[in-house]
C-alpha cells in the first residue's frame, strides 16, 4: 500500500487546481484522488467518492510517489500509429488536387486522386481515406471550382 503525504504547497496547488479554471475531468479526478489519499481515506472510499477504479487509484499513487504531482496531472504521450507520409508527401497530394482534373472531368474526386497518386513512388499503398483526411486537414474543398476554395 502506497502512503501519500503531500507537502503544504502541493496540497494548496491541488485544491486550487480542482476549484478554479477549466481543466480536463480526468486531471481533476487525479487531483482529488491525491487529496483524499493525503487525508488517509482508503482506496475503496476514494473510489466511491471519485468514481475512479481502485487499480487506477493505485496507479495514480504510484506515479505520484515516483514522478511527482505534475506527472500525475498531465497525460503522458500515447504512442499511436506513426505517420506514414511526411509533410512533403502531404503537400504533394494537395498540389495534385490543385491541378486541372483529368481530361473529360469537371473536378478531382478523392477516388481519382487516389488512382493518380498511387502511380507515384512512395504512394503505392495510399488509400482514399488517407487522401480525404489530408485534404480535410488542409481544409481543401474539391466540390468547388478548384484549389483556391477552402472550407470555413
Amino acid at each position: 500500500m502506497i502512503e501519500i503525504s503531500l507537502t503544504t504547497e502541493e496540497r494548496e496547488f491541488l485544491q486550487s487546481f480542482v476549484k478554479t479554471g477549466t481543466k480536463k475531468a480526468r486531471a481533476i479526478a487525479r487531483a482529488k484522488v491525491l487529496l483524499f489519499a493525503d487525508e488517509n481515506y482508503s482506496n475503496d472510499d476514494i473510489s466511491k467518492m471519485t468514481d475512479v477504479h481502485r487499480q487506477g487509484i493505485w496507479r495514480i499513487k504510484k506515479r505520484y510517489s515516483e514522478e511527482g504531482v505534475d506527472s500525475v496531472l498531465n497525460e503522458k504521450q500515447r504512442p499511436g500509429q506513426p505517420r506514414k507520409y511526411t509533410d512533403a508527401q502531404e503537400a504533394e497530394i494537395i498540389a495534385l488536387a490543385c491541378t486541372d482534373p483529368p481530361k473529360g472531368r469537371n473536378r478531382w474526386t478523392v477516388r481519382l486522386l487516389a488512382e493518380r497518386i498511387q502511380r507515384r513512388k512512395g504512394f503505392e499503398t495510399i488509400n482514399r481515406e488517407t487522401i480525404r483526411l489530408t485534404l480535410k486537414k488542409a481544409k481543401l474543398d474539391l466540390g468547388q471550382s478548384g484549389c483556391g476554395v477552402f472550407l470555413k
